[in-house]
C-alpha cells in the first residue's frame, strides 16, 4: 500500500471508529478542513475515506450540509440481521470441517476477553466480533465479504445494547454454547445455536432502540426456514418471543433461553 493508500486507510479507520463508537452522533456534519488538520492529512485522502464510509451507509451527503453521519434506521438494521440469518448459520455449519485448533484458540481467547468485568461496551463489542470472525474467515471470500458488509451496518446499532449488563450476560451464554458445539464438531447444534443467537441479538438490539418496532424483514426471512418465530407481540409487551424448530434438536439447543427469546 502506497503513502496515499495508507493515508486513506488511516482516515477511514479513525472516522469509522468515531461513528460506530458514538463519538459522532447521527446528523454530525463533517468539517473537512478541520478533519484534515486534525488527522494531518491532505483533503484528497480524506475525501476518499468519506466516500468509502458513504458506500457502507455510515455517512450521507446532504445539500447545504455536506457529509453527515447517517441516521440510525432500525428497518435497515433488521434487514441486515435477516440476511445474516439466511446465510450465516448454514454456511458456518458447512465449513466446520475447516476449523483449525488455532481458530478455536482465537474463539476461546475472545470469549475470555468478553468475560472481563472491566470492559467498556465498545471493547466487549470488538471482542464479540473477534469471536465470530475466527470462523467467518473460513468462509468462501465472497460470502465472507457479504457477511462483513452486514456487520458494518449492525456495528453502530449494538453499542447501546451492549451497555446493558443483561445483554452481555445473554450474549455470553449463547456464545459459550456455540463454542462448545464448534469444539465438538456438531454442525447441527452449531447451526441452531447460531440461529438462536442471531435472532436473539436482533430482537434485543431492535427492542432496545424501539420497543414498539414493527418487524418486517425478519418474519419474511424466517418463512420457509427450518424454524419458526412467534410472540413478537409479546416482545413488544416486554415478554419473550418464542423460537421452535421443525427438526429434532439437541439438549444444548432446547435449553437456550435469554431475556428476549426462548425455545418452545
Amino acid at each position: 500500500m502506497g503513502a496515499r493508500g495508507s493515508a486513506v486507510e488511516t482516515a477511514y479507520q479513525e472516522l469509522r471508529e468515531r461513528i460506530v463508537s458514538g463519538s459522532y452522533e447521527p446528523g454530525h456534519a463533517f468539517s473537512q478542513v478541520q478533519l484534515a488538520r486534525e488527522l494531518e492529512l491532505s483533503r484528497t485522502p480524506l475525501r476518499e475515506a468519506l466516500q468509502r464510509l458513504e458506500a457502507e451507509g455510515l455517512v450521507v451527503s446532504q445539500a447545504n450540509r455536506g457529509v453527515v453521519v447517517a441516521p440510525i434506521d432500525l428497518a435497515d438494521l433488521e434487514a441486515s440481521y435477516a440476511l445474516r440469518l439466511l446465510v450465516e448459520p448454514a454456511v458456518v455449519s458447512a465449513i466446520l470441517g475447516r476449523v483449525t485448533p488455532a481458530d478455536l484458540d482465537e474463539m476461546r481467547q475472545a470469549l475470555a476477553a468478553m468475560g472481563r468485568s472491566d470492559l467498556s461496551s465498545r471493547t466487549f463489542q470488538l471482542a464479540h466480533w473477534d469471536f465470530h470472525r475466527a470462523l467467518l474467515k473460513r468462509c468462501p471470500p465472497g460470502i465472507e465479504t457479504m457477511i462483513e458488509s452486514q456487520l458494518t451496518q449492525i456495528d453502530r446499532h449494538q453499542r447501546l445494547y451492549f451497555s446493558r449488563p443483561v445483554a452481555v450476560s445473554d450474549v455470553m451464554v449463547t456464545d459459550r454454547k456455540f463454542l462448545e458445539a464448534v469444539e465438538a464438531g456438531d454442525a447441527g447444534s452449531a447451526r441452531d445455536v447460531l440461529t438462536f443467537h442471531l435472532l436473539d441479538t436482533a430482537l434485543g438490539v431492535i427492542a432496545t432502540g424501539d420497543p414498539g418496532h414493527r418487524f418486517c424483514s425478519l418474519p419474511i426471512a424466517i418463512r420457509g426456514q427450518a424454524f419458526g418465530l412467534g410472540g413478537l407481540d409479546d416482545l413488544r409487551a416486554g415478554r419473550q418471543a418464542q423460537i421452535s424448530w421443525r427438526h429434532p434438536t439437541t439438549d444444548v439447543v432446547r435449553e437456550l433461553e435469554t431475556t428476549h427469546l426462548r425455545v418452545v
